[in-house]
């Protein structure tokens, strides 16, 4: 029946619902796009609001679309763009292990909705209702591949606007006006 499957599905997915919902509206405790964006900032996405709000739709939507088992795939490689990129941006520094700061809960969150995605969502999910009940492997790695490149994406239009940012504050100061030196008397 894959009764665990069901709930390990709606379990990882309605999180990520909730963590997305924290960016954008605040909720559960979250800080919402303002203070999300500028967390962001501080990372370097930037800008930060706008961050804020895509990752927050990505994670409330891609877990809402997972817990459900709709579109698995789809909501795979959106949950994957958003762990990948937190990897990168915030855990990578930090080493692998949680209790430092390090990216051990995202790679087994990662794990986690890809092995969900291969062996599809189960009986009991909208995809199942669709006759896909299965997604496979081919299925899985596309989905991370997805992830992986919106993360890269995301990170080069950073890295742009970081640029652009910091020709924008390159002004070229006025010489000073030297003053009249006056002769010795």
């Amino acid at each position: 029946m894959g009764l665990f499957r069901l709930l390990a599905r709606i379990t990882i997915g309605l999180l990520f619902v909730g963590h997305g919902t924290q960016k954008l509206f605040g909720w559960f405790g979250g800080s919402g796009p303002e203070g999300t964006g500028q967390f962001f900032e501080q990372v370097g996405l930037r800008p930060g609001r706008w961050h804020a709000v895509a990752s927050g739709a990505a994670e409330a939507g891609g877990g809402a679309l997972f817990a459900l088992g709709a579109a698995t795939p789809a909501a795979a490689a959106a949950i994957s763009g958003s762990m990948i990129t937190a990897i990168k941006t915030v855990h990578w520094e930090k080493g692998v292990w949680s209790s430092g700061g390090g990216y051990e809960y995202n790679l087994v969150l990662l794990a986690a909705v890809l092995g969900l995605t291969e062996n599809g969502p189960g009986d009991w999910s909208v995809d199942a209702a669709f006759g896909r009940n299965r997604w496979g492997a081919g299925w899985a790695l596309a989905a991370l591949g997805a992830g992986a490149a919106g993360s890269a994406a995301v990170l080069a239009a950073t890295k742009r606007a970081a640029e652009e940012q910091e020709e924008e504050v390159v002004v070229e100061q006025p010489a000073a006006e030297a003053e009249p030196v006056s002769a010795p008397s």
